[in-house]
């Protein structure tokens, strides 16, 4: 569905009340046909484990630079094919796993189906089916909204700073409803600032202290130090799986005596209170709280972990919320500027962005989408005294 541009409050309010009447009418969906999947960057990497560890068998993967991934050591033993490679009777009867979320889904699958394939769909929508064998779950469907989630969301649409912020909630909304991708003229997806929109650097001060959460292999630290350079004091790089630490420090060490001077790693899981939970570890940045994990870890609040942010980014694979209750001392103290992914669970529907809004004195939120199919929506929390009000 297209739209023209970003809509104000009241166009953004009868938008959701337009999903009043609607059901969903998709759903998880498990491989009972040979599979193929589309795409064989990072996602497609993620996939590709991700069948591996269910014992599914991928056939091929479709991918227009085939010739260079064909040369990735990761890709030895898989075939990697050109799409024009693929036989009438592959695409008529094959399932194709779409590890792209860095185009529109619409698009994409507008083409795929003109080329003849007939069995398309998110990779997300196949991992959500198999939920009870592996935690991964970037791809859930939300149920019919109550009045409880309408009233709710209606409010949220009135506290957003501004129009695009609307078209993304909306979007995002759309998608975990409907898996149909709505589009707004002037609310464009951004895939290369995600937690770096240019509101966000503005508001970067002479002194930083910078923490983490979800640190992974340190992506999001090292794009924080080329844009804050010499005004970062201190880095807090949170991080509870031993994976992913040991790449981590690796990535660290790498840099000067002087910025490894101002780092400091916490192995450490965050949650709402001090607790044992079982974690899912080795699954890369997708390793998370899960019943499934085998190992039991040590969860403590960033209340409790004694650090004094200036700047909080929270990507925790559906554990932000938790998070954010168990840092709200912290918050109070430093108001620090916040960033949050919300599209790991319904907790990104409305519940974090309410957390926030109720939480959060003199802030003005925003949020953006920076990739599609229902990911890459991040949050973002500016104090009024750090130029919220832009």
């Amino acid at each position: 569905m297209k739209f023209r541009k970003a809509p104000n409050v009241a166009t953004a309010i009868d938008l959701l009340h337009s999903m009043a009447n609607k059901k969903p009418s998709c759903g998880p969906l498990k491989v009972t046909k040979p599979l193929a999947l589309y795409g064989a960057g990072d996602l497609g990497k993620m996939a590709n484990e991700y069948f591996r560890k269910l014992g599914i068998s991928i056939n091929y993967v479709v991918d227009v630079h085939a010739d260079t991934h064909r040369n990735n050591q990761f890709w030895q033993g898989v075939s990697i094919v050109f799409p024009e490679e693929i036989s009438d009777y592959q695409r008529k009867h094959d399932l194709l796993a779409i590890c792209i979320v860095t185009t529109p889904y619409a698009s994409l699958t507008e083409l795929l189906s003109r080329q003849g394939w007939k069995h398309i769909v998110p990779f997300y929508d196949i991992s959500e089916a198999y939920r009870d064998r592996h935690p991964l779950g970037n791809g859930w469907f939300a149920d019919s909204l109550t009045q409880a989630d309408f009233e709710n969301i209606s409010v949220i649409l009135t506290r957003w700073m501004d129009d695009i912020s609307r078209a993304h909630y909306l979007q995002f909304i759309a998608w975990r409803l409907f898996r149909e991708e709505w589009l707004f003229g002037d609310a464009l997806i951004s895939i290369k600032d995600r937690f770096f929109i240019p509101e966000i650097i503005e508001c970067l001060t002479e002194q930083e202290f910078f923490a983490d959460v979800g640190a992974y292999h340190g992506n999001v630290s090292l794009r924080f130090l080329k844009e804050a350079g010499n005004r970062l004091k201190y880095l807090w790089a949170i991080e509870p799986d031993p994976h992913s630490l040991k790449q981590l420090r690796a990535v660290f060490s790498k840099l000067d005596a002087e910025t490894q001077q101002k780092i400091q790693i916490i192995p450490a899981a965050v949650g709402c209170t001090k607790s044992l939970q079982r974690f899912y570890t080795g699954l890369g940045y997708a390793s998370q709280f899960s019943e499934l994990g085998q190992d039991l870890v040590k969860v403590e609040t960033i209340d409790q972990l004694g650090i004094l942010p200036t700047f909080l980014k929270l990507h925790l694979e559906g554990a932000e919320l938790d998070a954010l209750m168990g840092a709200k001392e912290t918050i109070h103290r430093c108001r620090p500027v916040i960033v949050v992914t919300t599209y790991h669970n319904q907790d990104g529907l409305w519940k974090i962005p309410k957390w926030l809004m109720e939480n959060l004195d003199n802030y003005h939120f925003s949020m953006r989408l920076h990739s599609w199919c229902g990911t890459g929506s991040v949050i973002y929390c500016i104090p009024e005294e750090r130029g919220g009000n832009r």
